[in-house]
């Protein structure tokens, strides 16, 4: 199925007025028997009522229009979960700065002897290991990308399915700290010397991708979970007395600017301590940082165990999910695709499938409920919103190669061109607090509605920006540099100082609080809840998608046409962007009715969810 088809049958879910909010099952909180359901089953359901949920009142419609909206309070297990996240960051985006010289830079040569770091000046500081070339660096690195954002389907599928997020992380974090230590081994002086240390770094990139994709696509579910409220609630402000809205929607939009501010810490610390270890001590040295940090990660998760709310696997519930939209479907094709497209968007597309529906002619495997219909709708439609995500990443992952090769060939007085990069994380550590306290809140104030599909519109447009400096800069590069458009085998660099740079890496790093963060805050609210790993994932694939498509910019990645690379980038940035919101205006409108959908009590089946209901029968 089309992603187009996939969109419009998921824009038609929300063609219907929503209802009244039911109950959510959850292991471990207050447990209540229900003693009938819409799907016709005879059997009771435990359910249960989040204390966050019985608080306040249920807004009317005038008052979700007319009342201000407010945070609820962050619990502090989000926090440690984060820390996690940050150790596992550090090690992704410091590996990842130091691949670019690694692959692409020849070992220093002193005086007719061979180096293995790039600390003496006589060998201009610049580190390097197997010397393939930058196409060969931005291919790898691309690779790595592509690996460690396809993963996260299978990491998801483990979680949801079998495992849960909670173990599934632990053995995400067993296969990063091998991935590490297999780099190390590469990077080890010996084994450089010998010409062997492409096969145990390749296959150190393999399993640390892997290792990354699993965790990837559980821990951000995780950290948002500790947040019990799910339906926006009018409470009274304790500091003035005034009714406003409880909305969980800008908790959870809160926790996932803190989860990424996290991120960029690890991120920035991770990058300045192993280039500068890369450079004086050596790369084996520097892959050992995060291979230390790493072990204190199962540390930190086993001793909070007790305190996390945790989503129990579910079964083969994406099975169920993919039948339910193959019924769907059913008898909607058309040789005519506007004959098809109508049908996708018929008001009957998704109630003609629902159990109430169907009654006694329901098949065997539709255990579930209408409001799980209605969830797994909602979930399609995120999907369709991230279809437009590639043309995104492809601006952000010029930072990963070729904008550290750029700042090689710039004056840069000391500073290792791979430091250059964490401008991007410093910016968004300075401006993540900056838009949590002030901008955010004044466009709430202002009764401006800065919807997610707006804020990632808007992200897309600041990375066309970012790439179109860029442009400028390799331009004038270029024009000022003694090798002219060949300045990636110049000796001498550009007089350009490397700090110019500041403008795409900043230009990113903004973007990326309106479009990335907002993306995992979409993915986490709008998917059904037995599903949000595998909706986050979906999230991550698109990135791994978009290296896919970065793969065919490699041929633009060298001399003489790195100008043509940046532009083409910043073009499909705008491009998308605009398609982006045309396509998603209709979501758009309909934000607060998708998240006041009803929850489902339909969880799937497994062992510890009958071992629940085993308890409720005898409570």
């Amino acid at each position: 199925m089309t992603a187009a088809a996939a969109s419009n049958a998921a824009d038609m879910a929300m063609s219907h007025e929503p209802k009244v909010a039911t109950p959510l099952y959850e292991i471990g909180e207050k447990q209540a028997l229900s003693h009938s359901d819409t799907t016709g089953s005879h059997h009771a359901e435990p359910v249960v009522e989040f204390e966050a949920d019985m608080e306040g009142e249920e807004p009317t419609a005038e008052e979700l229009v007319t009342l201000r909206r407010v945070s609820g309070k962050i619990p502090w297990t989000a926090y440690t979960i984060a820390f996690v996240e940050l150790c596992e960051r550090f090690g992704y985006y410091g590996c990842q700065v130091l691949y670019t010289n690694y692959i692409q830079q020849p070992l220093p040569i002193i005086d007719g002897v061979t180096q293995a770091t790039g600390r003496d000046p006589r060998s201009k500081g610049q580190p390097g290991a197997l010397d393939m070339g930058q196409r060969a660096s931005f291919g790898i690195g691309t690779f790595n990308s592509f690996w460690a954002y396809t993963t996260p389907i299978i990491g998801a599928i483990i979680a949801d399915e079998y495992l849960g997020r909670f173990n599934t992380i632990f053995i995400a974090i067993a296969f990063s700290i091998l991935g590490h230590i297999l780099l190390v081994i590469s990077a080890i002086p010996s084994v450089l010397l010998s010409g062997k240390a492409i096969a145990p770094f390749i296959l150190g990139v393999i399993t640390l991708g892997f290792g990354t994709g699993a965790f990837k696509a559980n821990i951000s579910p995780l950290i948002a979970e500790q947040y019990r409220q799910t339906k926006p609630r009018v409470v009274k402000d304790p500091k003035t007395g005034e009714r406003v809205i409880s909305d969980p929607n800008i908790t959870i939009s809160r926790i996932f600017l803190y989860f990424y501010m996290f991120i960029n810490i690890g991120s920035l610390t991770g990058q300045i301590s192993m280039v500068y270890v890369e450079k004086y001590i050596g790369f084996w040295c520097a892959f050992l940082l995060p291979t230390i940090l790493f072990c204190c990660c199962p540390i930190v998760l086993w001793f909070c165990r007790g305190k996390y709310h945790l989503s129990p696997p579910t079964g083969s519930v994406l099975i169920r999910a993919i039948k339910l939209l193959s019924m769907a479907t059913k008898g909607k094709w058309s040789v005519n695709p506007v004959q098809t497209r109508k049908n996708f968007k018929s008001e009957r597309f998704w109630e003609d499938v629902k159990p109430s529906h169907l009654g006694h002619n329901k098949p065997g495997w539709m255990q579930f409920d209408d409001a799980w219909v209605d969830q797994v709708a909602r979930g399609l439609r995120a999907c369709s919103c991230f279809t437009w995500i590639p043309l995104y990443w492809l601006s952000y992952n010029q930072m990963n190669n070729n904008l550290t090769s750029q700042a090689a060939t710039m004056t840069r007085n000391g500073v290792p061109n791979d430091i250059i990069t964490n401008l991007n994380p410093i910016s968004l550590v300075i401006f993540i607090p900056i838009v949590d306290n002030f901008l955010y809140p004044a466009l709430r104030k202002a009764g401006i509605k800065f919807t997610p599909i707006k804020r990632m519109a808007f992200g897309f447009l600041l990375a066309s920006m970012a790439m179109v400096s860029a442009s400028v800069i390799q331009y004038y590069v270029y024009q000022t540099g003694e090798c002219g458009k060949y300045m990636n085998k110049c000796d001498n660099p550009s007089p350009i100082n490397v700090w110019t740079q500041t403008v795409p890496y900043v230009l990113v790093g903004f973007s990326e609080i309106f479009t990335s963060i907002t993306g995992l805050e979409f993915a986490f609210t709008k998917a059904p809840r037995n599903m949000r790993s595998l909706v986050t994932s979906y999230w991550h694939f698109m990135s791994a998608f978009s290296n896919a498509l970065g793969q065919a910019l490699v041929s633009l990645s060298e001399d003489p046409l790195l100008v043509w690379n940046y532009a083409t980038v910043a073009i499909l940035a705008f491009l998308g962007g605009i398609l982006f919101w045309y396509h998603q205006r209709p979501t758009d409108k309909q934000e607060d009715m998708l998240n006041m959908l009803p929850d489902s009590t339909y969880v799937g089946k497994d062992r510890r969810h009958s071992i629940a209901e085993e308890n409720t029968r005898h409570a």
